[in-house]
This record gives structure tokens, C-alpha cells and sequence, in this order.
């Protein structure tokens, strides 16, 4: 889910994804392991599988589950094929919303999104009806103990990052799509691992959410994070942080 930024909306999703560790898990490596099959085991001649593992790791799945999946990757021992689709549409006040799927059938994730949005009074739309209102960026992620605001936005600006939020939750840098992993690989050098390196759908400009549309907004991401085809999900909207607060104490 990312709303205003990664971090702005973070409390609820943190509790979320700590009550469905395995589901979690299963899509981290799910990840892990198509990029494997798709750009070989070795993580050093492998961007996407790098960024997969520094996820997986980010979010405590354990080595082992991580090495079975770039065997099960590359070694053959999955001949599943997935599809990575896209999926676009309108949440509650008009939010917008992107959907990144990874999936073995793609009816079945197509009726299954369509039905999210439908029960939360959205509606899924045809492909590109709302990205022109967002931009592909590369997104990197760090703790906030690995160096203070000044060194961080000092060293992702001569690394090549366009923009760098920090806050104390953490470090979220912005680069051009097409240089994430050099800039990634600049400030591990520095660094070392990130907690998350990715391509991500950065809003261009914000939807304010007040508090009756924003519970429904945060079931909506919730129900969409459920389903186990859906990788990530983006979208434009801006919850108050006192709202944020409010629900985080339902």
C-alpha cells in the first residue's frame, strides 16, 4: 500500500502483515523465485533478484525459505508460469489505485480484484485508465539507524536519487526507474542492504481523505494486500495523520 508515502500510512499495514507472516511469505517468495527463473540464481548478475532478496530479508523471512526459492527458481523445480499483469481502478472518493499482480491465472486474479473493488464501491478500470496519473519510479528503502537525514540525502543525491524523505521511520529515496539498481548499488556500498528496492507508482498529485472514506480505503488496501496474486498496491490518497491515529486505536 502506499498512499502519501511509504511511511505516512504505515501503522496500519505494519499490524496487518504481522497477523499474515506465512501469506507474506509465500508472496516474497514467490518473487524470489520467478526472478531466478527469470535472470538466474546469482543475485550479483541478477538486479531483480537482488531486490527480491533485500526485501525478503527486510521483512524477516528466514534464509532458508529464501534459498528453496531461488533453487525452486532455477533449478526447474517449478514449472509454473506467471503472469505479471497490471490492474487499475477507483477506490472509495474517487481514489485512484494500481494493482501489481504476479499470477498462474489470470481470470482468476481478474474476477478476484474486480470483486474487491466492487465490494468496497469502487470499480476496476481498462489498463492505463488511472497510471497517467501516477509515475514509475524506483523506490529504496532504509531504516532510520543507518545514517541521519543530512549523510542520507547527501549520498542518494550524488548517488543519482531524484528526492529523498526522512522521517523516524526511515529513509525513502526516489530515482528514475531505469537507474534504480545503480543508484541501489551506490548507497549499499555506503549503507549496505536496503530494506526494499522495487519499482514503484508515485502519485502525482494527492486525493485529501476525510474520515468517513478513509476506513473503507484502508479495508480496500487490506483486502487487496489479502489476496495471494497481489504483489503491491499503490495509490493516491492522503489520510490526516490524526485520522490515521484514530483508527490505529479501533
Amino acid at each position: 500500500m502506499a498512499g502519501h508515502s511509504k511511511f505516512k500510512n504505515i501503522m496500519h499495514r505494519k499490524g496487518a502483515q504481522d497477523k499474515k507472516r506465512s501469506s507474506l511469505f509465500a508472496k516474497l517468495a514467490k518473487e524470489v523465485m520467478v526472478a531466478a527463473k527469470m535472470g538466474g540464481p546469482d543475485p550479483a548478475a541478477n538486479a531483480r533478484l537482488r531486490a527480491a532478496i533485500a526485501t525478503a530479508k527486510s521483512n524477516s523471512m528466514p534464509k532458508d525459505n529464501i534459498e528453496r526459492a531461488i533453487q525452486k527458481g532455477a533449478g526447474g523445480g517449478d514449472d509454473t508460469d506467471y503472469e505479471e499483469i497490471r490492474y487499475e481502478g477507483y477506490g472509495p472518493g474517487g481514489i485512484a489505485v494500481i494493482v501489481d499482480v504476479l499470477t498462474d491465472n489470470r481470470n482468476r486474479s481478474a474476477s478476484d480484484v474486480r470483486a474487491i473493488f466492487s465490494k468496497a464501491g469502487g470499480s476496476m478500470g481498462e489498463t492505463n485508465s488511472v497510471s497517467f496519473m501516477f509515475d514509475q519510479v524506483g523506490e529504496i528503502q532504509y531504516g532510520a539507524d543507518v545514517a541521519d537525514t543530512d549523510t542520507m540525502f547527501e549520498a542518494a543525491l550524488e548517488a543519482g536519487a531524484e528526492d529523498v524523505s526522512s522521517s523516524e521511520d526511515g529513509h525513502e529515496i526516489i530515482c528514475a526507474s531505469d537507474s534504480l539498481h545503480a543508484v541501489a548499488g551506490e548507497l549499499e556500498g555506503k549503507f549496505g542492504e536496503a530494506e526494499s528496492v522495487r519499482l514503484a507508482w508515485k502519485p502525482q498529485t494527492l486525493v485529501p481523505v476525510d474520515a468517513d472514506k478513509a476506513e473503507s480505503i484502508l479495508r480496500l488496501m487490506d483486502n487487496l494486500d489479502d489476496n495471494d496474486d497481489v504483489q503491491n498496491v499503490f495509490a493516491n490518497f492522503d489520510i490526516p495523520d490524526e485520522v490515521m491515529e484514530s483508527l490505529a486505536g479501533k
